[in-house]
């Protein structure tokens, strides 16, 4: 009966650290074409992709865009080595790519994403996010976006082919167990009104948190054992 006891208990350590190592919360791979055509192309302030098609917690998440100007146009051309991504054009100062989603229960949250722009789409961006609906915001990084192709390596974005010089990731610290996490892509820059931008493989990753339940039935079993060694 010993070991019995001992072994639940190791199980049970066992599937508590696996719960905790780094899960996927939500994740967009952009799995479906955006309409085409005359009349058909979607246009206006901001558009959505809707809920996340990866991931842990993909009921009431979303990945949209929002723009000043009502002329732009969202299109779904190659992503990074997936049949599409999330394109747009008409690109002012503080425009954005969005992602939502809640981290409840999630520790060490962190998003990657894979993003490039044409040779006139904006080129200057930041990584800001916010765990209060929006009231408040907390900036992680300004970065660089890489022309897709620009005459030479890295090369152009296609369905078949990866290239992770267009990937980043960033720690997203104080926003773990929210209700909603907003993460915006937010150009600082203005671009010509043709110059675009894309962004693909969006993905935010976390660790799950054991639930209390968990956690005492682990200390409940590791005491058995040790009463019955």
């Amino acid at each position: 009966m010993k070991s019995i006891v001992s072994l639940t208990a190791g199980a049970i350590a066992v599937a508590l650290v696996s719960s905790a190592d780094g899960a996927m919360i939500a994740g967009w791979s952009i799995t479906t074409a955006f309409p085409t055509g005359t009349g058909n192309v979607p246009t206006g302030q901001t558009y959505s992709v809707g809920a996340a098609d990866q991931g842990d917690q993909t009921a009431g998440s979303s990945l949209s865009s929002y723009h000043l100007l009502a002329a732009a146009t969202y299109t779904s051309p190659s992503g990074n080595g997936s049949q599409y991504s999330f394109s747009s054009n008409n690109w002012s100062i503080g425009d954005y790519y969005e992602a939502r989603v809640s981290t409840s229960n999630y520790a060490n949250i962190s998003v990657s994403w894979d993003q490039a722009r044409s040779s006139t789409g904006p080129s200057s961006f930041e990584l800001i996010f916010s765990i209060d609906g929006g009231s408040s915001w907390t900036t992680v990084t300004n970065y660089t976006v890489l022309q897709s192709g620009g005459g030479g390596s890295p090369a152009t974005w296609s369905s078949t082919v990866y290239s992770a010089l267009y990937s980043s990731s960033q720690a997203l610290a104080g926003a773990e167990n929210a209700s909603l996490l907003i993460v915006r892509f937010r150009s600082l820059v203005t671009a010509a009104a043709t110059g675009s931008n894309r962004i693909d493989n969006v993905v935010i990753s976390g660790d799950l948190v054991p639930a209390p339940g968990a956690v005492a039935l682990l200390a409940v079993a590791g005491l058995a054992s040790r009463r019955r060694r």
